[in-house]
This record gives structure tokens, C-alpha cells and sequence, in this order.
């Protein structure tokens, strides 16, 4: 069971107290209280855990500053949505927006190697106004020879010159707890030029240690990847690891599933599940299109297989895309065949563009729809569109 109160009700105020107190009366029901900022309210809701059937859900609800009471069926109880009953609410970082609604374009290297590259990179995102970025410093490899990532080393430099950039967020996936506090040091001494979205990868998905650790913290919000072999439940079970431990700041990124039946792709591209991950969550959805492909292969028309998964994540609702570049893929330590080069980035931004007012079309269209449905004797007023 999940109890919303009202927008801006204080958390150590006297209508959180007064709820505690009636639920006194069940010793068996423990609570857990977490206050979600949303990008435009901040909500206050308690979690009820163990045997609440005997719990009169109409008294609950009656209880002042209570907006609503949902009893709970499945397992994500914190980033569920329960059957359509709780709204997304989402969360701003670094003056960014994430939700349901958004949609921001991650760009830039999977494993940083040099100052020149990544300042080529960051050179670019601000002259297309872009103000996000993906930046690899730990790297896992499947050889233990290959290139592991410049590490706690390069942090200093990237961090430095995000800032001299205007890029307000760098995703960067960390691989052990002590990472998340060489990352917080880095930004400390630098002067918290930018800010980090750590990224839980997908040979770490069901890292439960390290899902803790990233859940324990507020400081930064969290991409979580779905593990290549894993299914939509067992991911999403991982993200309530972190939720678990007070972090709701999270987006679930899908990168493709390991399986034979994707080739001549890298994975399986699954970004047919973005309306699914946002009907059963409140989570913003991630795509990685660059480690779902794995190539730079171009169909008969003219368009790279990168963009035309990218666009099919994209016309499904997708809330963020992550997408690698380089300057010189010939040079790249790490996964060079697949990333797209700096004259393709215009090419892939006005491509993306497109796809996203057909979906923004494609939404406005099922609302008059929707509207049309319930009111069929008022369609001259449905909504525009």
C-alpha cells in the first residue's frame, strides 16, 4: 500500500505524524517514508510493508493531507505506477528535466582517451545547444587486455572542460562503490563545474551490492541498464534495489538484448518496450542505439542502422538517447567501428528532430481520440492539437 500525500506536504509535519500514530494499530505494517521533487511539486509518499488487507483504506483516505491511497499488486512498489493510479512526476538535475515527457540526446564517447577528442566533442554539443553527454572513465571489458578506461585520471581535465563547455550532465558508468566517491572529489576540487548521471551497466545490472551504493546517495540521479540477458521483470526489480534505498532519481536505459536472433546486430534491439517500461513505471526510458546495432551499416535508403533504430525508440516515446561519437573512430580505444563521426552528428540530431515531432503528433492525435471517446458530443471541443 502507498499513501500520496498532497503537493508540499512537510514530511516531518503534523499530518505525516498524525498517520504514523493511527498506524500504531498494526504493528505487523512497517513504514517507509520518501520524499520525490519532481520538476514541478514535490511529493511526499509512505510505503506500507507487510500484511495491510486489514488496513481501512477509506479512513486512510479521508486523513488530512492524504491525496490518494493505492493498494499494491506487484513488486516495483516505488517506481511502479500500479495500474495507471500514480502519475510520473520525473526530476530536474543541473537545470535538466527528466521524465516521461522529455527528451534529451546523450552524446559523446564510450571510454574517454584523450583531452583533444573529448574537447572536439563537448566543441560541438554547444554549438548545437546541447548541454548533455556521455563520457566513459571505467570501463568493463569482456578481455582483461583490452582498454579498462583512463579511470579516477581523466576526471579532472572532463570535468574541467564540461564546465568550460556548458555541459551541465556527463552519463558515466561507475563499476564499484568507490567510484561514486572518486567521482564526488573529482567535481569537489574542480568546482562542480557539471554534473554526473551514474550509470549502472549492463554486466553490473544485477550488482545488487553496487545498486545500493548508487541507491544510498542523492547526490547524483542514476541510468540504470537492462542486462543483455536479462528479462523486462528481473530489470526492473533491479531498479527497485536502488529506489529501495531512497534514490527515485532514476532512468531505465534498453540496450538490446544478447541473442543470436539480433544478427547481423550486436543485440537484439528491444526499444519496442519504451511504452511498456513507462506504462508499468514512472521512470523516463533510456535507448542506447549505438551498443544495440553495433555497426555502421547503412540500408538501401541511405540511412545508417544507428539512426534507424535510434528513430524507432524515438517514435515509441523514448525520454533520453545515448549515442556514441568520435572524432576519429580509427583512433578510439574502445568500440571505434560503431561510433558515429563529428560531420554526422548534425545529420543525427535534424533526424532525431523529425522522429520526435512525429511522435509528439502521433500523442496529440490519440489524445483528441481519447477525448472523442468520452465525450461524443463535444468534439468541437477536444483539444486542437
Amino acid at each position: 500500500m502507498i499513501i500520496i500525500m498532497k503537493q508540499d506536504v512537510d514530511p516531518e509535519g503534523p499530518e505525516i505524524s498524525r498517520i504514523r500514530e493511527f498506524l500504531k494499530s498494526f504493528p505487523e505494517v512497517m513504514t517507509r517514508t520518501s520524499g520525490i521533487k519532481g520538476a514541478s511539486r514535490q511529493v511526499t509518499e509512505i510505503y506500507l510493508i507487510g500484511p495491510t488487507h486489514d488496513i481501512p483504506l477509506e479512513t486512510l483516505s479521508h486523513m488530512p493531507g492524504v491525496e490518494k491511497v493505492v493498494r499494491v499488486s506487484n513488486k516495483y512498489r516505488q517506481i511502479g505506477r500500479h495500474g495507471g493510479q500514480l502519475d510520473q512526476i520525473g526530476f530536474t538535475y543541473n537545470g535538466i528535466n527528466f521524465n516521461q515527457d522529455s527528451l534529451n540526446i546523450f552524446i559523446g564517447l564510450c571510454a574517454v582517451d584523450t583531452f583533444e577528442h573529448v574537447e572536439m566533442i563537448f566543441s560541438n554539443l554547444k554549438k548545437l545547444g546541447i548541454a548533455t553527454a556521455r563520457m566513459g572513465a571505467y570501463k568493463p571489458r569482456t578481455s582483461p587486455y583490452d582498454f579498462q578506461g583512463h579511470g579516477k585520471e581523466c576526471l579532472p581535465w572532463l570535468f574541467e572542460l564540461a564546465g568550460k563547455y556548458d555541459i551541465k550532465v556527463i552519463a558515466m558508468e561507475v563499476l564499484r562503490a568507490v567510484h561514486i566517491e572518486e567521482i564526488r572529489e573529482a567535481l569537489e576540487t574542480a568546482g562542480n563545474p557539471t554534473g554526473v548521471m551514474l550509470q549502472v551497466g549492463t554486466r553490473n545490472a544485477q550488482n545488487f551490492e553496487l545498486l545500493k551504493a548508487v541507491g544510498l546517495q542523492n547526490e547524483f540521479p542514476v541510468l540504470y541498464k537492462r542486462g543483455m540477458g536479462l528479462s523486462l521483470e528481473e530489470s526492473l526489480n533491479a531498479c527497485e534495489y536502488v529506489a529501495n534505498e531512497g534514490n527515485r532519481n532514476i532512468v531505465f536505459c534498453l540496450r538490446g538484448i544478447k541473442s543470436g536472433l539480433g544478427a547481423p546486430h550486436r543485440n537484439l534491439v528491444d526499444f519496442a518496450h519504451v511504452p511498456v517500461i513507462k506504462r508499468l513505471t514512472r521512470l523516463p526510458v533510456c535507448i542506447d542505439p549505438t551498443h544495440s546495432v553495433g555497426t555502421k551499416d547503412q540500408a538501401p535508403d541511405g540511412i545508417l542502422d544507428i539512426f534507424h533504430a535510434s528513430a524507432e525508440g524515438v517514435i515509441a516515446g523514448a525520454n533520453m538517447i545515448l549515442i556514441e561519437f568520435h572524432p576519429r573512430p580509427e583512433l578510439a580505444l574502445c568500440d571505434g567501428p560503431q561510433a558515429l563521426t563529428i560531420p554526422e552528428m548534425n545529420h543525427f540530431i535534424a533526424d532525431t528532430m523529425l522522429v520526435r515531432k512525429t511522435y509528439e503528433e502521433r500523442r496529440d492525435l490519440a489524445s483528441r481520440e481519447l477525448f472523442r471517446q468520452w465525450h461524443p458530443d463535444q468534439q468541437d471541443l477536444s483539444p486542437a492539437g
